[in-house]
């Protein structure tokens, strides 16, 4: 076997392959009356099987009883115990006659039977066709139990014998572990051995052996083939086709079994959207409490969805071997962003305590702003009602200020841009390392086929190039107004988000305003951080209510412009909730990082909005605010709204779906416990169905992060600190809500993370362009760059508050702007600073933009063009220098595929020479009697011992006429 591919390009070491050792699980199905007229048909497959014997054997050797209960870690309060002794009959995960294991199970409910007639009718139909197909089902016909609730609900499990899932397995090219020789580990070279002594340092993180050895080394595999199947590792039958494989066959079978005549009548899909079954899943392995048999489930909570194991490495193979590649995907990209988290954490804390250690020294702005001999006097903050503020009042804003208003967050700004890309990078490479991994090399999207509703909505026709079938279509006539329809409205949820915002806005203008007038000192000295905390949680509170809100319309939208297929309906939801979202989080830190205090005017002359005067920034610029609305933005949406998510609304629906449950148990014996138990199947039927988006609103809530990490990282150097703090406890919400809260999904594939790998890699261009803005225009980093260069005497920031205010002449107030307590500070005013870089009112251009403006100017736009053509050349070298895959993954794959090549020419060989001995044995069964010429005889015999000492490169030279035969000696046999 090839040894693990170890890429030495990659800064964050691969998650571990993880595993658990080959183990059958669950027991005997519930014995329960039949109707299916192929109940038995699998004992008789599987006796046609030319391995159907020892299979069978391996299956009654593996069969165990399974324990079913209910944990009461699932619900908020104490369950009965519905634990069934394992010898309480079939409830675990086969059939009745304990044997054939159950791949899927149906389940539909009947609320009156008036209108159940044509839905039975139906369902008739499609398990019909199911059984032609040669699929084996077993029907729950019996009245439901009070457990269920007061709806009838029936059962359909579904058994894919030998026969079905080999054949599928050909049909859909599925990749099976060949039997392959033993390949040789090569030679550890200094690297090599330097590299594992290091990874000695992460053995506290690792999981278990146990569960590492599972998968490790790699199988070769190839696509499967019936007529090679003694090529293929089959150990034993039954446990060869894992569960998500024969899962993932029945469920193609039941998305093209037809349930009518009719060119639409077909599909799973369908048959869910008509309501003939309210459900459609493959059953879990077990339970995963502490009394439970061992399986996967069991292994995985322990592993992987348990708080204690929050430092350990996920086990990615186990997720993919049990829930599918695309979940499996999503949790490795979710691990592999949270290790590539750890180096921004640990640098952005740096930074932090770097501002926390040289504002005491270091801080010369502050020094000057809160000291009494600098202590200027500064205009109104808003007309009339407000007077004139002493400069020193915003000492501790100042001091704050330079926590993130320093040299070291332009340095961890680039950083972060590099990392974003790096992150990109390094994922990329992970990606195909999984891909060969987990066989998806070759993965290609199946055709997929119109959804329901569009069939059912869409009146026109067109022939499908490909299928070569009728298929409803809509011509882009009739989409243009649903198209312009729905940007219509997606701008209205636009504006709705801006003017939420706007509304923020006269929130902070009001109340800032009226703080300041407060008699308290206390009170207004802190006005202006009062509002913006008061303010960012209120916008915090407007996200959340918009996020549901949002939901609802992006779905309506896009039903609305009645997209063909699931991929195109998944696209399009994808799009618009995205540019919601975006819109909804970051339009609050747009404004304040790049708009407010931009737009102003000067004292006297000030502009206003809806009769407003707009609100400014402190004397030490708005980075604070930014900050703060950073925080509280990112604190509140993903680790405290997110989570609780996460924790109670799983919890929340498994309660109420388990309520009948506790109130049918509630005061029974233990006796009456165990005849009432539930089955398997009972079980997860009464667990959380993942839902038509699946995974999106995961990934979504990523990206979302990713935007706060990368975009304003410059101003927030904590932010990555609070996402890594996030995703830990992400993945363990997530894994416990998959493993113990929801239905076990059905097993989907895919190569990659799809679409959003697009999207991270926006985000990460616009980051580049929104940091350098940020610090150009945003921070003081320029102006005091430019002061220390051109202005200051000494090449220091001495005098740089005097050279960042300007000066105004109180008596050129308008009646409109002049306080009514001009006596506020006990002295007559007569000049009043405010910030910006001003012409003095006693120069000739008064209160024109001075020289010192233009110059600042200059040098931000200069910024932020170098800082960009820097940034994305360095990226790009980044793109260049890290190829997307390593060269010992190249060379597995190559090896793989000659080794492969080489068994299955080794194969057609063996069959070869095993079909001429066939052939041979035939024709000497069926050749004449032999001639009693002895002469004869003994002249075949020669002709017999000359040919066959002849090669067959002579042999083919030989020709007739000489007594010698052309072509080999197996040809001349053939002849004679």
């Amino acid at each position: 076997m090839a040894s693990p591919v170890h890429d030495p390009l990659t800064a964050i070491e691969m998650e571990e392959r993880a595993g658990l050792i080959n183990h059958a699980t669950g027991s005997p199905a519930r014995s329960i009356p039949s109707s299916s007229p192929s109940s038995t048909a699998g004992l008789d497959n599987m006796a046609r099987s030319p391995t159907a014997s020892s299979r069978m054997g391996s299956d009654e050797a593996e069969v165990t009883s399974e324990v079913t209960s209910i944990d009461a870690s699932e619900v908020f309060f104490s369950a009965p115990d519905l634990r069934l002794p394992e010898s309480s009959g079939p409830h675990g995960l086969y059939m009745s006659d304990g044997i054939r294991r159950i791949d899927y199970v149906l389940s539909y409910s009947i609320t009156d039977p008036n209108i159940e007639a044509e839905r039975q009718r139906l369902r008739n139909e499609f398990e019909k066709n199911l059984e032609e197909e040669g699929l084996e089902l077993e029907r729950d016909w019996v009245d439901p139990r009070p457990v269920l609730g007061s709806k009838r609900t029936y059962f359909v499990r579904i058994h894919a014998p030998w026969e079905v899932l080999t054949r599928h397995a050909e049909i859909s090219q599925v990749r099976m572990p060949i039997k392959s020789p033993a390949v040789p580990v090569p030679a550890q070279g200094v690297l090599q051995k330097v590299t594992a002594c290091l990874e000695r340092l992460l053995d506290p993180f690792r999981l278990s052996e146990e569960v590492e050895a599972r998968f490790k080394p790699k199988k070769f595999t190839c696509p499967f083939n019936r007529e090679r199947e003694t090529m293929f590792d089959i150990k034993e039958p039954a446990s060869f086709f894992r569960p998500h494989v024969r899962s993932r066959i029945a469920y193609s079978i039941l998305l093209r079994n037809k349930f009518g005549h009719g060119a639409t009548e077909f599909g799973i899909a369908k048959a869910l959207a008509l309501g003939m079954y309210d459900g459609a899943y493959p059953l879990h392995d077990g339970d995963y409490d502490q009394k439970a048999i061992k399986n996967d489930r069991k292994v995985l909570y322990e592993q992987w969805a348990r708080f204690r194991c929050f430092l350990r490495y996920q086990p990615v193979d186990l997720i993919r071997d049990y829930f599918g590649s695309k979940i499996g995907f999503y949790f490795a990209w979710l691990g592999f962003y949270t290790w590539m988290l750890f180096p921004a954490a640990i640098l952005g804390l740096v930074v932090f305590i770097y501002g926390i250690v040289t504002m005491w020294w270091e801080n010369q702005v502050s020094d000057e702003i809160c000291n009494d001999y600098f202590n200027l006097t500064m205009c109104p903050l808003c007309d009339k009602f407000c007077g004139y503020w002493s400069l020193g009042e915003s000492c501790q804003s100042a001091m704050a200020s330079h926590l993130f208003d320093n040299p070291a967050t332009v340095f961890f700004a680039i950083f972060m841009s590099l990392w974003s890309t790096m992150f990109l990078e390094l994922w990329k490479r992970r990606r195909h390392a999984l891909q060969y991994l987990w066989d998806l090399q070759t993965f290609r999207q199946e055709e997929e086929r119109p959804r329901p509703q569009f069939e059912a909505q869409v009146r026109h026709t067109k022939r499908n190039w490909i299928t070569q079938e009728d298929e409803p279509w809509l011509p882009f006539i009739y989409r243009i107004p649903r198209y312009m329809l729905s940007a219509v409205l997606v701008l209205f949820a636009i504006a709705l988000a801006v003017g939420a915002v706007f509304g923020v806005i006269m929130y902070r203008i009001s109340v800032q305003a009226s703080l300041a007038l407060n008699r308290n000192e206390l009170i207004a000295t802190n006005a202006n951080l009062v509002t913006t905390a008061t303010a960012a949680t209120i916008n915090l509170t407007i996200i959340l209510v918009l996020n549901m809100i949002y939901s609802h319309i992006a779905e309506f939208l896009t039903e609305l412009e009645q997209p063909r297929t699931e991929t195109e309906f998944d696209d399009s939801f994808t799009f618009k909730m995205f540019l919601l979202q975006f819109v909804n989080y970051y339009s609050a830190i747009f404004y304040i990082a790049f708009f407010k205090g931009r737009l102003i005017g000067r004292p006297g002359k000030y502009e206003y909005t809806l009769g407003y005067r707009q609100e400014e920034c402190s004397p030490s610029g708005c980075l604070v605010e930014l900050c703060m609305q950073l925080g509280i933005t990112m604190a509140g949406s993903q680790l405290i709204a997110n989570n609780l998510r996460e924790i109670f609304l799983p919890k929340i629906l498994v309660w109420l779906n388990f309520r009948w449950l506790i109130k049918a148990m509630a005061g029974k014996s233990e006796e009456e416990r165990k005849k009432t138990g539930l089955s398997r199947w009972e079980l997860d039927y009464l667990h959380v169905d993942i839902g038509p988006r699946g995974l999106f609103f995961e990934y979504l809530e990523m990206v979302i992060q990713f935007g706060f990490v990368s975009l304003f990282v410059a101003a927030f150097p904590l932010a990555p600190l609070l996402a890594l703090i996030n995703n830990i406890l992400e993945i363990r919400l997530d894994a416990q809500k998959f493993v113990c809260s929801l239905r076990r999904p059905m097993v989907g594939r895919a190569a990659d993370i799809g679409v959003w790998y697009y999207i991270l890699e926006a985000i990460s261009t616009i980051s580049v362009c929104t940091n350098a803005f940020v610090i150009a225009f945003t921070s003081e980093f320029i102006p005091r760059l430019v002061y220390t260069r051109v202005y200051s005497p000494d090449g220091s920031l001495n005098g740089y508050l005097n050279f960042s205010l300007s000066y105004f002449e109180v008596k050129d107030f308008s009646e409109k702007n002049t306080p009514r307590n001009p006596f506020h500070l006990g002295n007559n005013v007569t000049f009043c600073r405010y910030r910006d870089l001003r012409e003095p009112p006693w120069s000739e251009y008064p209160y024109e933009y001075s020289n010192a403006f233009w110059h600042v100017l200059a040098a931000r736009l200069a910024f932020v063009v170098v800082f960009q053509n820097i940034t994305f050349l360095l990226t790009r070298f980044l793109d260049l220098l890290i190829p997307d895959t390593s060269y010992d993954l190249q060379d597995a794959i190559k090896m793989e595929e000659q080794l492969v090549s080489r068994a299955i020419l080794d194969f057609e060989l063996q069959r070869t020479k095993q079909r001429q001995r066939h052939n041979r044995f035939r024709r000497q069964q069926t050749a004449p009697p032999a001639t009693p010429d002895h002469h004869v005889d003994s002249w075949e015999a020669n002709l017999h011992k000359r040919v066959s000492g002849i090669s067959p490169s002579r042999s083919q030279n030989l020709t007739p006429g000489r007594g010698q035969p052309s072509g080999t000696s197996s040809d001349y046999e053939s002849t004679v």
